[in-house]
């Protein structure tokens, strides 16, 4: 695999222009240090939160967001400030949570944004009749298995941007909380719901994206490269090669990291769709460890709900 090497995308802040530089390094990590993001200030290194309130008395069945909520107490706290959605295709169950009690609470994106590109950029090739030319085929490749930033940017421009973004999203079926900002496509906003809106339109046939377009995005999302296949999958059976694209970005004024995962598991019979955005995390270490526990403990509670 060759190296891949550093971009910059401006971001005009005021009268200023502010150069956002996402360098790779050894290892999983993606970006250097960016641009504070647009988002209430994420909580200080040193406070700790619990992973959600107390769980409120049930009685009969316990329902699937009961299931959830009272797993996720069960791993006690966290760092930082994190939302879950999972939709279990094979029973029609689902449940979301999250540190905050709003459910429309918006995370940076990062590079899941990615997969949101290719989605834009398969659906504008649907409409003219036409298939990825042999160029785009090999950006979208290295956009999503390695992730890529200079094919991202290529390819973000192909689609046109934010507006051609907005476009496809409206399609899609996302809300306008996604992109719907004048940034780079790094720094977008997105919510847990509309993630699950987006693996939705990727992975069932209730979807703009004909059968080949999800095949073809399924198929790059279930070989990314070694170094970059945690998050989500954890929450799989084990052995079974991981279907998601993940993200990661530092804060540069802050250094917390925004640490994310999207994807689709398999677990006990089970298809889930799977989203995890998480912020205010010390280090991607504990953004990553953070992302599986709560990725593994919905998933087992959703599947075993009665």
């Amino acid at each position: 695999m060759k190296h891949r090497t550093a971009f910059a995308i401006p971001v005009l802040v005021g009268a200023a222009m502010v150069a956002h530089v996402l360098v790779p390094t050894s290892g999983p990590a993606e970006g250097a240090a960016v641009p504070a993001l647009p988002t209430a200030a994420p909580a200080s290194p040193s406070a700790a939160a619990t992973l959600s309130e107390p769980a409120p008395p049930t009685t009969g069945t316990t329902t699937p967001e009961q299931a959830v909520r009272l797993a996720l107490d069960g791993l006690g706290t966290h760092r930082g400030r994190y939302a879950l959605a999972v939709e279990d295709l094979t029973s029609g169950r689902s449940a979301a949570h999250g540190s905050s009690t709003s459910s429309t609470e918006t995370f940076t994106s990062a590079s899941i944004v990615k997969v949101d590109i290719l989605a834009a950029l398969l659906l504008r090739a649907q409409d003219r009749g036409a298939q990825l030319g042999s160029a785009q085929r090999q950006l979208a490749s290295d956009m999503i298995r390695v992730s890529d930033n200079d094919a991202a940017q290529k390819l973000w421009g192909e689609i046109g941007g934010r507006q051609g973004l907005d476009a496809a999203n409206a399609r899609l079926g996302l809300s306008s909380a996604h992109a719907g900002q004048r940034v780079p496509w790094g720094l977008t906003r997105t919510t847990a719901g509309d993630q699950i809106a987006l693996l939705k339109a990727v992975f069932t046939q209730d979807s703009p994206l004909n059968a080949a377009s999800r095949s073809y995005l399924r198929s790059l999302m279930g070989t990314v490269s070694e170094g970059q296949n945690w998050g989500v999958g954890a929450a799989g059976t084990p052995g079974t090669p991981p279907v998601l694209k993940n993200g990661w970005l530092p804060d540069g004024t802050t250094h917390l990291w925004s640490v994310n995962s999207v994807g689709i598991v398999e677990r006990e019979g089970h298809s889930l769709l799977v989203v995890v955005l998480t912020d205010g995390q010390p280090t991607q270490e504990t953004g990553i460890g953070l992302v599986e526990r709560v990725a593994a403990a919905a998933v087992e509670a959703l599947v075993r709900t009665p």
